[in-house]
């Protein structure tokens, strides 16, 4: 997969060359609340870039770094996942921005250009979308985009610190995008 990219972001296969940037963006505790990562020392940083090599490299997902397009710096992440071209299917999650990128364009671009390549340049049947029951905000964010609630698979992971996370699943299909489309294409930039 090439880079994906418009006026305002880059989407680009995450990379060693891309640690320091991570290790960067990442130094904000509030960035990790919800994820199954933490990414404030170095260490964590090199284990989730060599982690995201390992799982490209194995066709399961594709890790990809944010890069604002107007500075060239990276200021997140994102992912494709749960990857099945036998079925058609994947997910786009793991994503995160510095917090200085929080309710900009940003996320919008990004799941724009994740979404078109996923249905018109792979040819997929479904994209999913999922997040913490009580990440409201991501919440938010995802049906801003027009991603369908499917419901909460319940006791569905335990986080980090070991409590319980209830997950609330959201998917797009191809023949929902064309339309989807239309209203990205006027809201973007």
């Amino acid at each position: 997969m090439k880079a994906l990219e418009n006026e305002v972001v880059k989407l680009v296969p995450i990379n060693n060359e891309h640690i320091d940037g991570i290790y960067k963006a990442a130094q904000f505790p509030e960035i990790w609340e919800h994820l199954s990562v933490t990414l404030l020392d170095l260490e964590s940083v090199v284990q989730y870039v060599e982690d995201g090599i390992k799982k490209r490299e194995a066709k399961t997902d594709y890790p990809l770094v944010i890069i604002d397009a107007k500075t060239n710096e990276v200021i997140g992440s994102t992912s494709y996942m749960d990857i099945s071209m036998a079925h058609k299917r994947l997910e786009i999650g793991s994503t995160w921005l510095t917090p200085a990128y929080w309710r900009s364009n940003i996320n919008t671009n990004c799941k724009f250009l994740l979404l078109q390549y996923g249905f018109e340049e792979l040819g997929l049947n479904r994209i999913q979308i999922k997040t913490g029951h009580e990440n409201s905000r991501s919440q938010k964010a995802i049906e801003r985009l027009g991603a369908v609630k499917e419901g909460i698979l319940r006791n569905h992971m335990i986080r980090k610190e070991g409590t319980i996370r209830h997950t609330v699943m959201y998917s797009i299909m191809s023949e929902e995008w064309p339309e989807m489309k239309k209203r990205f294409v006027a809201e973007l930039l």
